[in-house]
């Protein structure tokens, strides 16, 4: 390259912080192809704005894999520190693992030859270059930390919060306020300057009350939302005096994610979870979660075939009371990705006629697979059970509430793959649960329902990892 050359490439990088995240990306992704848009420039342009002090509460919010990563939490911290050494940068996201993988690649890019030559007073010291910390020879830094951490005795400048929560969690209602907690009571207060200092977060939506919809309510925060596809006229500013026209209908990034692309993705995840992490919009939980028209319906119990399965799901309780919950089953043929509902048992029943119930029913409709929940009185009913060798129940230990696991499900619902008979004694009942879940005063079958639902998801998904096949990863953050 020409010297000339070189120099005008070198001043653009210092200058244009969306061509140096450009530069950064072939750094940490060498190989990767990279397909410059023009929604990095205006998350470049926000982002700057943050550093000369323009901007101090600054929201992005975007879909998954459109480089917000790799902008706010990789190539703006370098570029903050080549500018000024002396920059005081915390950054935290929703685990230790990714905290470290950002602050990994930040690290690359800031020992790349390039930097070094780029900005000539920053440098890294060796002498306190940790995996998640490290300092300048100025006594600025990049400290790395997964929400919830604590940060006693440290303070910053820049507080950077990238991901917040794992989407498996933002229904949780307990796991979703200790994320705005930390964010309220320890964050907040980390910056050393309360009248310059800068937050930035950035992250795609999930719940309506997830970070970003906790603290828009409360202060005046710069709000850069970029949704897949535009739901109206937007005029976005990518630089000074620069603006992109988005007209409603647009996609965010079409050479990466066509329209046809982001409806297949919808139409695997799910309506609930596209509105949020696609859209930016996410939807109150209350009556949305499931709707009634994704059942498909079948007119008579289909026939059992071949390599079909009956399998029984069981959410159980061990009181008989009428106060106390419903023991219930619900009871599938599977055949391929379809799950027909062939029958739904709820009764309140005491410990010895719940345990005789499950063997009997489990013989009336010759199941292949007895699925009972490995918490409470399930502990108990499966050590019985299997001791008894009637019924070889299979335990399963619920991961998150009962609202994130049925958010999880409610795609293969949507996607037509759960169907139901046009006509069932028991089909009323469970309509009515169905519906008015998570709100309403009963969600045994609905929690019988998830399990089966997300054991037929995990063993699908053991079959395609013993297959061998491996999902490549790339950086796009």
């Amino acid at each position: 390259m020409a010297r000339q050359e070189k120099i005008r490439l070198q001043a653009l990088l210092r200058s244009d912080l969306a061509s140096f995240t450009q530069k950064s990306f072939y750094t940490v992704a060498p190989g990767e192809d990279l397909r410059m848009n023009w929604h990095v420039r205006a998350i470049a342009w926000r982002l700057a704005q943050c550093l000369d002090g323009r901007i101090r509460r600054l929201i992005i919010t975007l879909p998954p894999r459109n480089l917000k990563s790799v902008c706010a939490s990789v190539a703006f911290p370098a570029w903050a520190l080549g500018h000024d050494p002396t920059r005081k940068i915390i950054c935290g996201s929703y685990s230790h693992e990714l905290s470290a993988k950002l602050a990994r690649d930040c690290r690359a890019v800031m020992q790349s030859g390039w930097y070094r030559e780029l900005f000539p007073r920053t440098r890294i010291d060796p002498e306190k270059n940790a995996e998640l910390e490290f300092m300048t020879t100025r006594r600025g830094f990049r400290m790395a930390t997964s929400v919830g951490g604590t940060l006693t005795g440290r303070g910053g400048d820049i507080l950077i919060i990238d991901d917040p929560i794992k989407p498996a969690d933002a229904l949780s209602d307990p796991l979703r306020e200790s994320v705005n907690q930390w964010f309220d009571n320890t964050l907040y207060s980390r910056l050393d300057d309360k009248s310059r200092g800068v937050i930035i977060l950035v992250m795609h939506r999930l719940h309506a009350d997830d970070l970003a919809g906790h603290v828009l309510g409360k202060e005046e925060w710069v709000h850069l939302n970029l949704p897949a596809v535009a739901e109206r006229a937007e005029r976005i500013p990518a630089g000074e005096g620069v603006f992109h026209e988005r007209a409603a209908g647009d996609v965010l990034h079409p050479e990466r994610e066509p329209l046809e692309v982001l409806e297949r993705i919808k139409a695997a995840i799910g309506t609930f979870a596209f509105s949020a992490q696609y859209q930016q919009n996410p939807l109150p939980p209350e009556g949305n979660l499931i709707r009634w028209e994704w059942f498909r319906r079948y007119s008579s119990p289909p026939r059992r075939e071949g390599n079909d399965q009956v399998v029984q799901s069981w959410d159980t309780a061990s009181k008989a009371g009428s106060a106390n919950d419903f023991s219930a089953c619900t009871t599938w043929l599977v055949r391929g990705t379809e799950c027909y509902l062939l029958d739904v048992r709820r009764e309140r029943l005491e410990y010895p006629a719940l345990k005789k119930c499950i063997a009997e029913h489990a013989r009336r409709h010759g199941a292949d697979a007895v699925l009972i929940e490995d918490m409470g009185s399930g502990t108990q009913l499966i050590q019985d059970l299997r001791h008894e060798g009637d019924v070889r129940p299979i335990a399963i230990r619920p991961e998150g509430d009962k609202v994130t696991r049925m958010g999880v499900q409610s795609a293969k619902i949507e996607q037509g793959h759960v169907l139901l008979p046009d006509e069932a004694p028991w089909l009323g009942e469970f309509q009515r649960e169905v519906l008015q879940f998570p709100r309403g005063r009963h969600d045994d079958q609905v929690d019988s329902m998830s399990q089966f639902l997300g054991w037929v998801r995990e063993r699908r998904a053991r079959r395609f990892r013993a297959g061998g096949e491996r999902l490549s990863y790339r950086t796009w953050g």
